[in-house]
């Protein structure tokens, strides 16, 4: 324990900027294996010598997670390397994928070879920017939306959140025409604009938006139809025992569960290879707006 908290102490004495690049050491060695002085030059720009300084740095604060190899002049992770930063499983592939944060960089390259599904709807910059825009400085937004529905409307939205259902972008807002919280696909939107002198009302506000406040408790379970893969799809997905309980949001509930391929008839009763997971505590879902995209649910 006090070996941990001098780690910590030791941590918070290190100026921002040498902790993303001590992080950056640790991220290439502990994933790639290796290290070079030149990989820090060329990500953050700094001269060899403070390169050279940064690594030796961090030898200080961990000595025994890398090694420098005399030939090659390249830092190796060993053996029994522990890092001692904490890394985002989610950030680490995304760093892999697409690269460690270049993001207005033309030379962002994956870090190694990866292979992703193929996004078929992506928003454009332009809209995007002005949804952000509104939900960080809390405006209304006035927009052009086509629906199936209602085909082409004008309205105004007060938008709070952002939501990626896995296939598309959404933003979560009141609806000023409906006078309701809906979700707004990204694509949809055309001209928008945000209203500079404006402020959501109180019941615009997320905290009345009842499906957004809630949260449910999803228990996952291995479909009782694949028994003789229980064992390997509790490993696909880390059960430690017999379930998974997964916390989410009531608004998006059904998107994580179609998402997800996850079988929430109460007979388990949807057959196909892609539904490895029952929904146990299907009436969870009852009342749940959102319930309606849910595989196999029904009232």
């Amino acid at each position: 324990m006090c070996k941990v908290k001098n780690m910590e102490n030791k941590l918070k004495d290190l100026s921002k900027s040498q902790t993303e690049r001590l992080v950056y050491i640790e991220f290439r060695a502990y994933f790639l294996g290796e290290v070079k002085r030149s990989d820090i030059t060329e990500r953050f720009g700094v001269e060899l010598a403070a390169a050279t300084r940064d690594l030796a740095r961090y030898r200080e604060l961990s000595e025994d997670n890398i090694v420098l190899d005399q030939r090659t002049k390249i830092y190796i992770a060993k053996v029994n390397f522990k890092p001692i930063f904490q890394h985002i499983t989610d950030h680490v592939l995304t760093a892999l994928s697409q690269g460690f944060g270049e993001a207005a960089s033309d030379k962002t390259k994956p870090i190694l070879f990866c292979e992703e599904p193929r996004v078929l709807s992506c928003p454009s910059l332009e809209i995007l920017s002005k949804i952000s825009r509104a939900i960080y400085r809390r405006k209304v937004v006035r927009i052009d939306y086509y629906s199936f529905s209602s085909g082409k409307t004008s309205r105004e939205i007060a938008p709070f959140a952002l939501i990626n259902n896995g296939l598309r972008w959404h933003a979560r807002a009141f609806d000023r025409r409906s006078n309701e919280f809906r979700d707004f696909v990204l694509t949809r939107i055309e001209n928008p604009i945000v209203i500079e002198d404006s402020k959501p009302e109180d019941h615009e506000l997320s905290i009345q938006d009842a499906y957004w406040s809630r949260l449910i408790e999803l228990e996952l379970v291995p479909h009782p139809d694949h028994s003789k893969d229980h064992a390997i799809i509790k490993m696909d997905y880390e059960m430690s025992e017999d379930v998974l309980k997964v916390k989410v949001r009531a608004a998006i509930a059904g998107y994580l569960l179609r998402q997800w391929s996850v079988d929430c008839s109460p007979k388990h009763s949807l057959t196909g290879e892609e539904f490895r997971l029952w929904l146990r505590n299907y009436p969870v879902l009852y009342g749940v707006d959102s319930a309606r995209l849910a595989p196999g649910y029904s009232v």
